[in-house]
């Protein structure tokens, strides 16, 4: 398991855990950032934001945020 900034574009798991403050868990559960969900990263060129797709939107996120969700990496 690994926080979702250290995934290279391409990579997918599922969610395993969120943490942060109440705002943050609040609005990363408001855009769908769940457990169990399925998550792609699509663009991470190691700066900017991370674009990923989780439940079939492509969602831009910030890496501080990013730094928070741990992955459960995808069995490949």
């Amino acid at each position: 398991m690994k926080s979702l900034d250290l995934f290279a574009s391409g990579e997918s798991g599922i969610i395993e855990k969120i943490s942060g403050g109440g705002k943050f868990l609040s609005r990363a559960t408001a855009m769908g950032f769940t457990p169990e969900a399925d998550i792609s990263v699509i663009r991470n060129g190691r700066r900017g934001p991370l674009i990923v797709k989780l439940r079939d939107t492509e969602i831009a996120i910030g890496r501080g945020e990013a730094s928070k969700i741990e992955v459960k990496e995808a069995v490949k």
